[in-house]
């Protein structure tokens, strides 16, 4: 389990162990402890939160299939599947929870992947359909598919109330790099200022979290 809140990952640990046959053979907060839990125990699953406190919950899902093919993941996230499960599911995901949904649906998600079936709700299925049967995808009417996962990223972390410099820090990457996605996201999503941007980013992060 891959998440950087303590407290939840207890909570998650005592509801997961609750069902008979399934057990937490580690729980860390960053990439670099997962990986190491990963080597030490070979787990079945990896349950990975998209946003962790310096890494990004993506990256590590594609790492984790490039690195162990055979370690299935499963995302939980407070983020609405709407915004973020057509890119987990292509990141190399298995299935997408959401945390307001973790009580009723996490564990049914977790029999689902463990089988090697694919977890998705019964709205996201329908919502993938109808954009199959119209030819788009499931973001395809949104301006928001046109942002890469790391232009994706950085305008979440503009929406969180990030800094260029902590944004710059938290990803590793440089200063110089971090403002030219925010350019390329502002081009993009027809932005003309910081101000509109962090506006515009804050809206998106509190509608991804309300669902």
């Amino acid at each position: 389990m891959v998440d950087d809140h303590p407290v939840l990952r207890r909570g998650l640990t005592a509801l997961i162990e609750s069902e008979p046959g399934l057990v937490v053979n580690g729980s860390v907060g960053s990439r670099t402890a997962a990986f190491a839990a990963i080597e030490a125990s070979r787990p079945d699953l990896v349950i990975v939160d998209l946003m962790l406190d310096r890494d990004d919950g993506l990256d590590l899902i594609k790492e984790i299939k490039t690195r162990h093919p055979g370690t299935r993941s499963l995302v939980l996230s407070f983020y609405d599947e709407a915004a973020y499960a057509e890119r987990a599911l292509a990141a190399g995901a298995l299935g997408y929870v959401t945390k307001q949904q973790m009580e009723t649906t996490l564990l049914t998600a977790i029999r689902r992947v463990l089988s090697g079936e694919i977890y998705m709700s019964e709205a996201l299925q329908r919502r993938l359909a109808e954009r199959y049967v119209s030819g788009h995808t499931l973001e395809a009417t949104s301006t928001m598919r046109a942002l890469s996962d790391r232009e994706l990223q950085v305008f979440q972390l503009v929406g969180e109330g990030r800094t260029t410099r902590q944004i710059a820090a938290m990803l590793g990457r440089s200063i110089k790099t971090i403002e030219s996605h925010v350019e390329h996201i502002k081009n993009k999503l027809g932005i003309e200022s910081a101000a509109e941007l962090a506006q515009r980013a804050t809206q998106w992060v509190e509608a991804a979290r309300r669902g």
